[in-house]
């Protein structure tokens, strides 16, 4: 319209210079160590920082947010409401960064990249090495981090992050993580020489009462599977020992220190101590693997946790544990 004055385009919408100023990556970082630690010490440890330097990026950090992230009490600190939402936003951010990086070096070469795996350690000496060297023989300039583990341990550094796959057992409560289904080991009764458990073709958790039983750690997958058999049955073991180590485990029944619910070995593992049926329709532990919802973070990672998949339904001899032709 002649004579109107004209209208100024609309500005685009401006992120606050603030905050992009006011924090680093390298904050971010800072931050997620600190909120998982709670200590300032511990943290700065970790970050192989002063504890002065931590302290004054928390400031800053604070102060471009305008509110406090956590709460001091005496000399700890506590992540509070505010916190813990800047928590999740700062873990999107830095994985968003870590694929972005991932992505731009399997542009150039698809097949490199680093799996973190963690594992209960009695599938060390077998299913492990499996996995791994199948996917090698594939994907060879694939290189993996090994890390064992209590069951517990495993599930909660891949929550968090710190491992890209875990191999546990039994399959974990946990709906904000993905499981892959492997297979299942048959729990038998591992008895010291000489024991009245050898002569017999089976036994029954009634039988074990009164026994003194050896057993691992709470947070270990198969002390769940062992605490559950018998809580369902309403009996109480008598547990004498509790070791962190299936080997150590075994050890000591053969030592004559007591009696003990292990998982019965793949076919090329000699079952040391022998062992006796368990007669109980749940004296089994699933096995899997266990990964973030919505997959690693890494796309090494995630081709990975793919390729069990698919191998697993596909060669299932390669994964499960099997006796003249039958799953055990």
């Amino acid at each position: 319209m002649p004579g109107a004055p004209r209208r100024k385009p609309r500005a685009p919408p401006v992120v606050p210079t603030s905050i992009i100023r006011g924090m680093e990556l390298r904050e971010l970082q800072w931050f997620v160590v600190l909120a998982e630690t709670e200590h300032v010490t511990i943290a700065a440890a970790q970050l192989h920082v002063s504890q002065p330097t931590l302290s004054r990026a928390l400031a800053r950090l604070e102060r471009t947010l305008g509110v406090r992230l956590f709460d001091r009490r005496q000399n700890r600190l506590s992540l509070n409401k505010y916190g813990e939402i800047f928590r999740t936003h700062a873990l999107r951010a830095m994985d968003e960064i870590t694929q972005a990086e991932e992505r731009i070096t399997t542009l150039v070469d698809p097949e490199r990249g680093v799996v973190t795996l963690g594992f209960v350690q009695s599938f060390g000496d077998w299913l492990v090495p499996r996995m791994v060297t199948r996917y090698h023989d594939s994907v060879p300039g694939t290189s993996f981090e090994l890390f064992g583990g209590a069951a517990d341990a495993i599930v909660e550094d891949v929550r968090k992050g710190r491992l890209d796959v875990g191999v546990v057992a039994p399959r974990p409560a946990a709906d904000d993580l993905a499981w892959v289904p492997l297979g299942s080991q048959t729990l038998r009764v591992g008895s010291p020489p000489g024991h009245r458990f050898r002569e017999q073709q089976s036994v029954t958790l009634s039988d074990l009462v009164g026994e003194p039983m050896i057993c691992l750690r709470l947070g270990y997958g198969l002390r769940q599977v062992t605490d559950s058999l018998f809580r369902e049955a309403g009996l109480n073991p008598r547990i004498v020992l509790e070791t962190t180590e299936l080997s150590t485990l075994r050890a000591l029944v053969l030592a004559g220190m007591g009696i003990a619910i292990v998982p019965e070995p793949p076919p090329e593992l000699e079952p040391v101590p022998p062992t006796t049926a368990l007669d109980h329709p749940a004296a089994f532990r699933e096995y899997g693997a266990v990964a973030r919802k919505y997959g690693p973070s890494g796309r090494a990672a995630r081709r990975f946790l793919s390729f069990i998949a698919d191998d697993s339904t596909h060669t299932p001899d390669l994964y499960v544990i099997s006796h003249d032709g039958l799953e055990a």
